[in-house]
């Protein structure tokens, strides 16, 4: 009986512990990586994202690689919907980043950019990774 109270308050102390580095917060801020032009899984991202933010959910769309794309006016038509959203997310409060690298493999200038969408740097973005509780997610 002795050995079983040590162990059960130890496995008790462990569960709570897990619990609450389990559960995320109300207001916990969402990264999104988001390296897809395709329409399908781009629109996914951002919805999401926007829905998060919906919720209180501070929220940073990283846009690189070929989704760099999504944040030129001269793609409108191929990316509407998918703009209209990040405009919203904008307005709202969120941050859209282009990565300036695959900004300028993919021609994407930045005097083309939707109003509100910031070319960044690794200051920039590393403080919204690593801001204390961030979520990421990848698409």
């Amino acid at each position: 009986m002795k050995r079983v109270t040590p162990l059960a308050a130890g496995l008790l102390f462990c569960l709570l512990a897990l619990a609450t580095v389990c559960q995320a917060g109300a207001s916990d801020p969402l990264f999104i990586n988001l390296t897809s032009d395709d329409g399908h899984r781009s629109l996914m991202a951002i919805s999401f994202g926007q829905n998060q933010l919906q919720r209180g959910h501070p929220l940073t769309v990283y846009l690189n690689d070929k989704a760099v794309r999504i944040a030129s006016k001269k793609h409108g038509e191929a990316f509407a919907e998918q703009q209209a959203l990040l405009q919203q997310i904008v307005a709202k409060g969120g941050t859209v980043l282009v990565c300036p690298m695959c900004s300028q493999k993919y021609g994407v200038a930045e005097s083309d950019f939707l109003d509100g969408v910031k070319l960044t740097n690794p200051d920039t973005t590393g403080a919204a990774l690593f801001t204390d509780n961030t979520r990421t997610l990848s698409w």
